[in-house]
Formats: C-alpha cells, sequence, structure tokens
C-alpha cells in the first residue's frame, strides 16, 4: 500500500545519498511514532516500514507488543531519554537505544542485558551543544563512558546527537562525525524532519523523522 510522505521522504533520501556518493540502503529511516496512536502508526507498516523510534518506555509499552505481534519484522529504537530504572523494560522491548550517556546506565543495561540474555546495540549521546538543559554526555567524556560502555560488554554501535534548537545544525554534526571518526566508530544517528538531508550528506547511518512522516501533532485543548 502506497504512504505519499513516506514515498517523499524516501526520494529525499536517495538523492542526498546519492550527492554524497553513498548508499541510500547505508540509511535507516526511524519513524519517531512518539505520541502517535496505534492507528497512526499502522498505515506506516501496511506500506512496509518496520523502523520505529519512542521517546518514552512506558508509551513505548503500551503500544509495541501488540503492533510486533502482528507485525514480527518491526525493529524499535529507544530514542529519548532513558532512567536508569527502566533499563529491565528498555532491554526487553527496545532493538536499539540512542541515549546512552552516564555510567550509572551502562551498568544497568549490562546488567540486563546479561539477566535476559539479550544483547541490543547503544549509541552514545552526546552533548553537542553544551546545553544544561538537555541530556547526553560532555563531549570530552566521550573516550571515558565508551570504555566504560565496551568493558561492559556493550556494543557500542555508533554515537548521536541533537543540535541546539534555532542553529545551523551542519557544525554539530560535522562535530559529531569527526567525534565518531576518531573513535573507529560507524554510526551516527543524526537528522530529523527538517535537516536530515544535511546529515546524510554528513555521514547519518540513522535519521529520525516524525512531523514529515505523520504530519503535526494535534493541539491539546487545555
Amino acid at each position: 500500500m502506497a504512504n505519499p510522505p513516506l514515498k517523499d521522504i524516501r526520494s529525499k533520501i536517495e538523492k542526498a545519498a546519492r550527492i554524497a556518493d553513498r548508499k541510500p540502503s547505508d540509511i535507516a529511516l526511524i519513524a519517531v511514532s512518539k505520541t502517535r496512536s496505534s492507528d497512526e502508526i499502522r498505515p506506516l507498516l501496511e506500506a512496509g516500514h518496520c523502523v520505529f523510534g519512542e521517546n518514552r518506555v512506558q508509551e513505548a509499552m503500551e503500544k509495541w507488543p501488540a503492533l510486533k505481534g502482528d507485525y514480527p519484522d518491526i525493529q524499535l529504537h529507544m530514542i529519548g531519554q532513558l532512567q536508569s530504572n527502566k533499563a529491565a523494560e528498555a532491554v526487553a522491548l527496545f532493538d536499539y537505544i540512542h541515549s546512552l550517556d552516564r555510567l550509572s546506565l551502562v551498568k544497568a543495561l549490562a546488567k540486563e542485558m546479561d539477566r535476559q540474555d539479550r544483547r541490543i546495540a547503544c549509541f552514545l549521546q552526546v552533548n553537542i551543544g553544551e546545553e544544561s538543559q538537555k541530556g547526553g554526555c560532555d563531549i570530552k567524556a566521550v573516550p571515558e563512558l565508551l570504555a566504560q560502555a565496551r568493558t561492559a560488554g556493550i556494543a557500542v554501535a555508533g554515537l548521536m546527537a541533537v543540535p541546539p534548537d534555532n542553529a545551523n545544525p551542519v557544525p554539530y554534526f560535522a562535530l559529531l562525525a569527526k567525534l565518531a571518526r576518531d573513535r573507529g566508530l560507524d554510526g551516527l544517528s543524526i537528522g530529523m524532519s527538517g535537516d536530515f538531508e544535511s546529515a546524510i550528506k554528513l555521514g547519518a547511518t540513522h535519521i529520525r523523522v516524525g512531523t514529515a512522516l505523520f504530519g503535526a501533532r494535534a493541539v491539546r485543548a487545555t
């Protein structure tokens, strides 16, 4: 079944990849389904898309077990801040975690991966804009956190970051790409609805797109 927004995003991914001399197949499109209902998600599933991202463990637990039962090929990414006390649920439900940003979370995830005998690749989240209100480890802390994760037996897929709002994201994407290269990491989780084409040109392997796929969120009455 055709899905016009999905078709348009895939076309833009292919064009940006071609400009960067990259393969579109090397770029994972994560459909950000936070706050979206199962009824909103199903059209994408029916169109053949199976990679989704959620910001909150509790919300994901309410939607995805049933959807996974209907669509067993779903790949679910945790892209929001993760509390250490939610590690058990996260390891059980998600296939990737993009927000590993501190030693306490390394320990909690490693413990649960061992207990559940389930290995999940993680991205280290970096506070690339050095913003106090955002999650992510300090840029200077990347080498230590990477070593801690690897020592704990966690496979590190790459780095993730969210540039500052209302700023040109390109310098931040480029900085994260350099940090990843310097540490021998291939994965880059960067780029959202408004800037994923630039992110692809700078090496993004995972882009997180919500509004461009689902449309604007309904404004809730207060």
